[in-house]
C-alpha cells in the first residue's frame, strides 16, 4: 500500500502529488526532531525509491543529534509511488530512474529471466518490468523533483533556499549520476549508492565525455559493495566494473568525487550507503 509508512515514522507527513507529466507520486516528508521552520530553515535531501527506502533511511534523521558525529540539519523528502501503482514500484522505477536512451544490458535481461524461472516473478511481471525500460524518462522525473515538487516543499516546510541533496541507490544511483551530469547546480551534494550502470555503453559515459574538463561543483559520493564484485552474478559484477570505470574516467580528468566500498550485498547495502553519504557530504 502507498501509505504503509504513514503514521509509522516519527515526524513524517505523507501526501500524493501529480507531476506535470500526469503521474502520481507518494511523498514522505520527514523533519528533524524539534524542527521549527519559523526559527531555523534546513535544506532538503531527496531520497528515491520511497516505497522501499523510507523505512530504512528516514529514521537516520536522528544522526543530526549524534553528539559524536553530528550531521547537518536537513529535511528528508522520500519520493515513491501511490495507490495501486505502489504495488508496481519495481516496474515504474525503471521508467523514472533510468536515463532516456539507456541500453539494456544482456546480463540484466538474463537476471530477469532467471527470476521467472525461479518463480520470483511471473512472465507478465517480467515483460512489464522490461517494457518500462523501453521508454525510460529520468529527464521528466528529475524535472518533477526540481520544478514541481520542490516549490511545494519549500512553501509548506519553509526549507532553506540552497544546500539541497539527492540520494539514490541501484537504479536510483544511476539516476543520481544522471542528475549530477545534467542538473547538478540544483543540488549541493549527490549520493549514488551502487549505481545501476549495467552497460559499458551507458548514457553516463557519453554525458561525462560531453562534459569535458568542466566539472560540476556539486559534491558527488559514490559507493559500491564488495559482495557485488566478488559474487557470481554477472549483472552485479558488470555494475561494479562499470562504476569503477566511471570513477576512473572522472578522476583522470581531475573531477572531485569521493567513494567508499561497503561490505554488503546489493540488497543489504542501501542503509549503510545512505549513512556513508550523510557522513561524507553532510557532516557538521
Amino acid at each position: 500500500m502507498s501509505t504503509m509508512w504513514q503514521g509509522c515514522l516519527a515526524h513524517t507527513d505523507y501526501f500524493v502529488m501529480r507531476s506535470s507529466g500526469g503521474h502520481d507520486y507518494g511523498i514522505w516528508v520527514t523533519t528533524p526532531p524539534n524542527y521549527d521552520p519559523a526559527a531555523a530553515q534546513a535544506p532538503v535531501v531527496y531520497v528515491l525509491d520511497g516505497n522501499w527506502t523510507v523505512g530504512m533511511t528516514a529514521p537516520l534523521i536522528v544522526t543530526q543529534l549524534d553528539p559524536l558525529q553530528p550531521i547537518q540539519p536537513y529535511v528528508q523528502v522520500s519520493v515513491g509511488y501511490a495507490g495501486k501503482e505502489a504495488e508496481r514500484w519495481e516496474e515504474l522505477r525503471n521508467r523514472d530512474l533510468v536515463p532516456p536512451g539507456e541500453p539494456i544490458a544482456k546480463e540484466y535481461i538474463d537476471a530477469v529471466e532467471t527470476g521467472v524461472e525461479s518463480g520470483v516473478m511471473t512472465r507478465g511481471q517480467a515483460d512489464a518490468y522490461l517494457a518500462e525500460l523501453g521508454d525510460s524518462r529520468a529527464d521528466m522525473f528529475l524535472d518533477f523533483i526540481t520544478d514541481d515538487l520542490h516549490p511545494r516543499i519549500e512553501r509548506d516546510y519553509s526549507t532553506a533556499p540552497s544546500g539541497h541533496g539527492l540520494f539514490g541507490y541501484s537504479y536510483g544511483g544511476l539516476f543520481s549520476l544522471y542528475a549530477w551530469l545534467t542538473k547538478s547546480t540544483f543540488f549541493e551534494s549527490i549520493g549514488a549508492g551502487s549505481p545501476g550502470v549495467l552497460n559499458s555503453d551507458s548514457q553516463v559515459f557519453a554525458l561525462l565525455e560531453a562534459m569535458g574538463d568542466t566539472q560540476p561543483a556539486t559534491k558527488l559520493h559514490v559507493t559500491f559493495n564488495d559482495r557485488e564484485i566478488l559474487g557470481d552474478l554477472a549483472v552485479y559484477q558488470n555494475l561494479s566494473k562499470n562504476v569503477a570505470t566511471f570513477l576512473h574516467r572522472l578522476t583522470s580528468r581531475g573531477g572531485s568525487v569521493t567513494s567508499a566500498l561497503m561490505h554488503e550485498t546489493h540488497v543489504t547495502g542501501l542503509q549503510i550507503s545512505f549513512l556513508s553519504y550523510l557522513r561524507t557530504c553532510r557532516a557538521q
